[in-house]
């Protein structure tokens, strides 16, 4: 805890130092929209929003503003986390997590996830899961500036047919549409951003059917596990926006009548974009971390955690190889790339996601090991890939008016990272500057 307050006080000795006119000028600029970088670049930030964007050759910086320089660096968007989980911080033992920490998920292990994720870049970020209470209330304090965090939104409690035992303080039964029906105003009335569903496939048609409608009504999007095919089918024939993972376990790909389902669902443009969020990194990169686990040792994970915790997180690491979690992974890794390829043929909108928090996966590092992984093994276009973790995000949250982009009138939330990212992805694992709404939140800006 002494950590936490020590990086606390920087954080808001930072934030009442830093001024409020500012000028990033003169490096590369990726707005976020997927075009060509702008290089040179002048960026004004007047208090929180970003006030104008242009080059040294037309936009003059006034008088008053201080002047960064940002040559030799990339400008980009700070990241979006499409599917994080607050509530765990990589123990490999699940139940004992959630019996021995539970009441310690608002204090101190919420907090320290969203602390995390902001040190490594990650302005904005969707929770999947938690106590509805503890989520509102995280989120809140964050939006408040009294914790340090993204900008988060919540789910609260999974929405599924049985909770598993000793787990129905995050995961909510439904008994009937009824059930679904009260489930959801309750969930909208406490002000979630999202209902997130699992294990449909277990649910009646009526009952997903229901969830998705009422959700809508309050405007609220759907999002949904693609664990099993029947999950898939349901989901979009009830009207899901957005599916969660690769899913099918260790099936080769996903079945024809599957991807003819999708190809309709994207080719409907009076509803949008189909998006999928595939948080393949946790599975690809599980051999290597099994075999080379010294990034298991990294301290960045104890930001905000006291000694006790950090400990026993350490123990349940002990034997990566060892954990049912992970067991059927090998087979599962070469699966991953072809399930990804069939989704963006078939028209579906990526989201950068991780399931930040699943065993050996911590908050500050799972994201920039997802985009890494899609660019150097995947082969995705780098571009792609990070519009997949700013503009497109922030499209499927309905918040794109203000944030996912550098543009005029919105949110500064702006990465500073020294060298090209579109050459070298990796440069995210050391991101240099961190703006949020336009004050400095972590890095010494040259």
């Amino acid at each position: 805890m002494k950590k936490f307050l020590f990086f606390w006080l920087i954080f808001t000795s930072v934030l009442s130092t830093s001024a409020q006119k500012k000028a990033l000028v003169g490096g590369t600029l990726i707005d976020g929209f997927g075009g060509k970088p702008l290089y040179n670049s002048v960026i004004l930030i007047d208090g929180q929003k970003i006030a104008a964007v242009g080059h040294e050759g037309n936009l003059r910086v006034p008088d008053d503003y201080e002047k960064i320089s940002t040559e030799g660096m990339s400008v980009m968007p700070g990241m979006w986390d499409m599917h994080v989980h607050l509530m765990i911080n990589g123990h490999s033992d699940y139940t004992h997590w959630d019996t021995a920490y539970i009441d310690r998920f608002e204090s101190v292990i919420m907090p320290s996830s969203a602390h995390q994720l902001l040190m490594a870049g990650v302005t904005s970020a969707r929770d999947l899961g938690a106590p509805l209470e503890a989520s509102m209330r995280v989120r809140d304090k964050i939006n408040k500036g009294e914790i340090p965090g993204p900008t988060m939104y919540m789910s609260g409690p999974f929405l599924q047919h049985k909770p598993y035992p000793g787990t129905e303080a995050f995961r909510w039964g439904i008994n009937g549409t009824a059930d679904a029906k009260t489930k959801v105003d309750k969930l909208a009335a406490a002000g979630v951003n999202c209902i997130k569903l699992i294990d449909h496939d277990e649910m009646t048609f009526d009952e997903v059917k229901t969830i998705v409608d009422q959700a809508h009504k309050h405007r609220l999007t759907v999002v949904a596990h693609s664990h099993r095919p029947e999950e898939i089918r349901i989901g979009l024939k009830a009207g899901v926006d957005c599916f969660e993972h690769t899913g099918l376990s260790s099936a080769p790909e996903y079945p024809a009548d599957i991807i003819a389902m999708i190809k309709e669902r994207t080719a409907q443009m009076n509803k949008g974009p189909l998006f999928w969020t595939p948080t393949v990194e946790g599975l690809y990169n599980f051999e290597y971390t099994r075999d080379n686990p010294e990034k298991l040792d990294g301290d960045c994970w104890h930001l905000g955690l006291p000694d006790d915790i950090i400990q026993d997180i350490k123990s349940s690491l002990r034997y990566p190889g060892r954990m049912p979690y992970f067991q059927l992974t090998p087979i599962r890794k070469p699966t991953l790339e072809k399930k990804v390829s069939q989704l963006r043929d078939a028209g579906v909108v990526l989201l950068v996601g991780t399931d930040s928090g699943i065993p050996m996966k911590f908050h500050c590092q799972s994201t920039w090991n997802e985009l890494d992984v899609w660019v150097n093994e995947f082969k995705i276009d780098p571009m792609y890939a990070i519009k997949a973790a700013t503009y497109w995000p922030a499209k499927a949250m309905g918040v794109d008016d203000k944030y996912g982009t550098i543009s005029e009138g919105k949110y500064a939330d702006i990465l500073l990272i020294k060298g090209d990212v579109l050459r070298h992805i990796a440069l995210l694992q050391n991101v240099d500057t961190v703006i949020k709404h336009g004050k400095i939140v972590k890095g010494i800006v040259p």
